[in-house]
């Protein structure tokens, strides 16, 4: 990637300043307070952590050393103490918290229940020990692919009880990327369920795995515990597979926990959407978990009374920190909800946002954008007044998005938390502070305290002049960042630290900075357009195609070009029905003046292809390369199977 100039910018001049009544009551709320916190995190960066650590978790043992960079870039942080993440998240709310609602779930078919930390932590002893009781130990892999049901926490939370090394795999994952995660990681144990309820339908879990171990030969893994969740028929290998009843008949509500080291590996997630061999992101106990506290302290301004609810499934990164850790570290009530957004309608989450008295709702780019489709009129058919803090995860939100969210969902009384971060991360790392921050529809604002995020050009030089474009780097260390990728300590050095000889962690984006010190970005480094010599962010031109009143979604990619050497190839979802066979010129010349009017005649698509709906995997991310390859005319080798509607990829095709 070249950083000259961006040579035209979607500029964003709207400005909000946080409400004065969420202000008011906001746990960090004035400037002066951040400012402090961010000059401490400055002064002395080692130290500004360690204080957190020692003030925000439980220490069995208390750390003497607060960061070891003698192996750089594989850091340390807090090393020498111990504790254990389920302790910290279930036994130290006991005292005061125990009949408190932790998990309020709804199923698809409209099954609720509410589990309080009494019995969360009762339920997550049982299972410790029906793990123990099937030969996992401390260090072992066990891999959970399970449904979005309280139970998942439970496994997970579970594992992190006796010292156990989980890895989720999500649900829409096929039997083959099961098959190469459980390879990968050498696990010892499965968890799963006889299926799970999405979209009306029932996703065989189950037949997956089978399929999955079928495919492993010799593997360690020889052992399937199965959770009753749909109840129809599934085939149970004798002397490998246990219900999840079973399992845990017998089993003892005590299992004190394991007291690890703050490095002891609490996970490995394998990002989605790789090529060749999975990549499996390792995180360690403590400084992961500091991260999901503080962030949730931070961005979220969490209270005791809060409804919390993120609406990732526990396969991502996402429902990791968000569900499964950081809100039951602060003793927060965590909503679930199992199936999709649009089942019966496109109001379902807001209806449960109604029902449940949702406060905190954070959900994907992708989500507002497919529900703004249906137009103002269904949501404002649900009270959504106990909302108070609306947020945005996944990838950058377009400007009109964001005025939708804010105008029709939260009423333009709730601040917008649009937050940058990875799997790589563990947290979130650029977001407002919602009682002090004032937010721009588009951009994730600023760097929370304590991370050093920056723009730099090709030599690793931070780029001061305002909105021109550059590769986002994090420049010191910060606890909760990835340990390695399991078992290649290789991979992780040429990944995120070669490109700029180990100083700084390289995270695959490119953004720009405005004259505010306002981060934007841009897209992935490989979603940065070359048209004719002119660098263009790909996001830029989704966001001029999303402000135009009949665009309800638009994804933007580049194809080979003899002359301009990159052409612009839009996806685009209209508001209303799509255009007879795909086409509409008048509305195409339409679509492209204005994107020129907007950025600029450069950034003019020169194809437009209209889709009732973009290639999305069940968490509502984009997949983007499979718009690539049909943009350049090549068959789809890519694995599909994680897509909601994998039927969509003909019409993008123009097949249908």
């Amino acid at each position: 990637m070249s950083t000259s100039d961006i040579d035209s910018i979607l500029q964003e001049e709207r400005l909000f300043q946080p409400p004065e009544h969420f202000r008011a009551q906001a746990a960090i709320n004035d400037a002066g307070q951040l400012q402090q916190m961010h000059r401490e995190a400055e002064e002395d960066h080692t130290a500004f952590w360690a204080g957190l650590a020692r003030r925000e978790i439980t220490w069995r043992e208390p750390f003497t050393t607060a960061l070891d960079d003698r192996a750089a870039p594989f850091f340390k942080w807090f090393a020498d103490g111990k504790m254990n993440v389920s302790f910290n998240c279930l036994d130290r709310h006991l005292a005061d918290r125990r009949d408190k609602t932790a998990i309020v779930f709804e199923g698809e078919q409209g099954d609720t229940r509410h589990i309080t930390y009494g019995e969360l932590h009762q339920q997550t002893c049982r299972f410790a020990n029906a793990l123990k009781n099937a030969g996992v130990e401390s260090g072992d892999r066990v891999i959970i692919y399970m449904p979005m049901v309280p139970e998942a926490v439970i496994a997970m939370q579970a594992c992190a009880r006796i010292g156990a090394i989980h890895s989720v795999v999500f649900g829409g994952f096929s039997a083959e990327s099961l098959k190469d995660r459980i390879e990968d990681a050498g696990a010892k144990l499965l968890i799963t369920a006889d299926g799970a309820h999405r979209g009306g339908k029932i996703v065989e879990l189950k037949a997956a795995a089978d399929k999955a171990l079928s495919l492993l030969g010799g593997n360690t893994l020889d052992k399937v515990i199965v959770l009753r969740r749909t109840g129809h028929d599934v085939p149970m290998v004798e002397g490998r597979d246990l219900w999840w009843d079973d399992a845990t008949r017998d089993c003892s509500d005590d299992c004190p926990p394991e007291w690890v080291g703050a490095e002891h590996p609490l996970f490995i997630l394998y990002t989605s959407g790789s090529t060749g061999k999975p990549k499996g992101i390792q995180h360690a106990s403590a400084g992961y978990l500091l991260g999901a506290i503080t962030t949730m302290r931070w961005v979220f301004d969490i209270r005791p009374e809060d409804i919390y609810w993120c609406t990732a499934d526990v396969g991502w990164i996402t429902g990791h920190t968000y569900v499964a850790y950081g809100p039951l570290a602060v003793g927060a009530t965590i909503m679930m909800y199992e199936g999709a957004p649009t089942v019966p309608d496109a109001g379902r989450f807001w209806q449960l946002c109604e029902r449940h008295k949702v406060s905190i709702f954070y959900t994907a780019p992708t989500a507002i954008r497919a529900l703004m489709k249906f137009g103002d009129e269904l949501p404002a058919q649900y009270d959504l007044s106990s909302l108070r803090l609306l947020g945005t995860v996944g990838e950058p939100i377009n400007p009109e998005a964001w005025m939708w969210y804010h105008r029709v969902i939260g009423k333009e009384r709730c601040p917008i938390v649009d937050t940058w971060w990875q799997t790589e991360t563990g947290a979130n790392m650029i977001a407002p502070i919602p009682g002090v921050t004032p937010t721009k529809p588009g951009s994730c604002t600023q760097p929370l305290p304590g991370i050093a995020a920056d723009v730099v050009d090709e030599a690793g030089n931070s780029i001061t002049t305002p909105d021109k474009g550059g590769y986002l780097v994090i420049r010191k260390p910060w606890p909760s960042m990835l340990r390695t990728i399991w078992g290649d300590d290789q991979r992780y050095v040429d990944t995120y630290w070669a490109k700029f000889d180990k100083r700084y962690y390289l995270a695959g984006d490119s953004a720009r900075r405005d004259k505010d010190g306002y981060f934007w970005i841009m897209g992935r480094i490989d979603d940065v357009l070359n048209v004719s010599g002119h660098r263009l962010g790909t996001m830029e031109v989704e966001s001029a195609l999303v402000a135009h009143e009949k665009v309800a979604e638009a994804a933007v990619v580049g194809r080979p070009d003899d002359i301009k050497g990159e052409a612009i190839f839009a996806y685009v979802v209209l508001k209303g029905e799509r255009p007879p066979n795909g086409v509409d010129e008048a509305l195409t010349r339409e679509l492209r003046q204005w994107v020129a009017e907007q950025i600029g005649p450069i950034a003019k698509p020169d194809d437009i292809r209209y889709a009732d709906n973009l290639p999305k995997t069940r968490s509502g991310k984009i997949m983007r390369r499979l718009l690539r390859a049909i943009a350049r005319g090549e068959e789809i080798t890519q694995d599909t199977s994680t897509l909601e509607n994998e039927a969509i990829l003909l019409q993008l095709q123009g097949k249908a």
